[in-house]
């Protein structure tokens, strides 16, 4: 009776490794559930059964679970799950990449910090370090630091 519980044990130890492994990645109850069987098989088998046997228990764990691994992963299981499609779209160039310093436009709403400007025919977000720019202004691209367009009211 021993024995079937021992083998009980690491089979289901095995079973939840494997699907700890390639179907719950990460710390959940099949890890943990495999932790316990594997180790409660062989701490039953050196407690019931002796020195030799807990041994014998601890090198089939250890190899059928390290053999079991192997086999999975030269199955062609591993091909059917993986991504063999290459991405190769690009990310449309935004409107704003087309503004350089110097650009004269105008403000179409209040620029409290942040606000749309018209830059000939491209709107745009935009953003004053200094005073608020009312609605219908004329503006100036200062800079352009990290894509947002920093601007300066052209009155003042």
């Amino acid at each position: 009776m021993d024995i079937l519980i021992i083998i009980s044990l690491l089979v289901a130890g095995i079973i939840l490794l494997l699907l700890e492994v390639f179907l719950f990645p990460g710390i959940s109850l099949a890890g943990i559930g495999a932790t316990a069987c594997l180790i409660y098989a062989n701490v039953h088998a050196f407690s019931e059964l002796g020195t030799w046997p807990g041994v014998a228990t601890l090198a089939v764990s250890v190899i059928s679970s390290i053999l079991v691994f192997v086999w999975f992963m030269r199955s062609k299981s591993l091909d059917r799950l993986a991504l063999k499609k290459d991405i190769d779209s690009t990310v449309k160039q935004p409107e704003s990449a087309t503004i350089q310093p110097g650009d004269k436009g105008i403000a179409l709403t209040r620029l409290a910090q942040i606000g749309n400007a018209q830059f000939g025919d491209r709107i745009v977000e935009v953003k004053t370090v200094g005073d608020f720019i009312d609605a219908r202004t004329p503006i100036v691209v200062e800079r352009i630091t990290d894509g947002i367009i920093i601007v300066t009211s052209q009155e003042g």
